[in-house]
């Protein structure tokens, strides 16, 4: 924090941090609760508001042989990387075959959706949204939610 007497730019303004402090922690997935997204597709939340985020949420998606999500938009820009398998991601109308570590970078509005390319191996994703109050609207049904809404529904299995 400034004061009167630390001119803007001084290294002490510097090392101020941007955000609330809070507790370093180390996340494992696989010692995690994942949460069920429906057809197929479960999440592990990660950096969320219940570890200290302020500025964006990560978590990972995992999709079972065939597995897919709605086509959807958020309020603020998303950036997914794969983690394991194939996927075809959709991105306003355009499909793109993806695979391993290839990463996406949506903004705001966008409509899109990712499904596992294979009909029998799974396939993981990492996400990153810009917001802690990240929210989804299905472009179905036009209903909108916050993204960390949908970690209440146990998924029944870890992987």
């Amino acid at each position: 924090m400034r004061t009167t007497d630390t001119p803007p730019g001084t290294p002490a303004e510097a090392d101020q941090p941007c955000c609330g402090a809070f507790p370093p922690a180390v996340l494992r997935p696989a010692d995690l609760p994942a949460f069920s997204r429906g057809g197929g597709a479960r999440t592990i939340p990660l950096v969320t508001q219940a570890v200290g985020a302020e500025v964006f949420l990560t978590g990972q998606t995992l999709f079972e042989g065939g597995a897919g999500i709605a086509l959807h938009t958020h309020n603020c820009p998303e950036s997914v990387t794969i983690l394991e398998g194939d996927a075809i991601v959709e991105i306003d109308g355009t499909e793109h075959h993806v695979t391993r570590f290839d990463t996406t970078y949506v903004a705001a509005g966008t409509p899109h959706r990712f499904r596992n390319a294979s009909a029998t191996e799974p396939m993981r994703i990492l996400w990153i949204y810009a917001s802690v109050d990240a929210t989804r609207t299905l472009v179905e049904t036009g209903v909108t939610a916050r993204v960390d809404a949908e970690h209440n529904k146990p998924a029944g299995t870890r992987r």
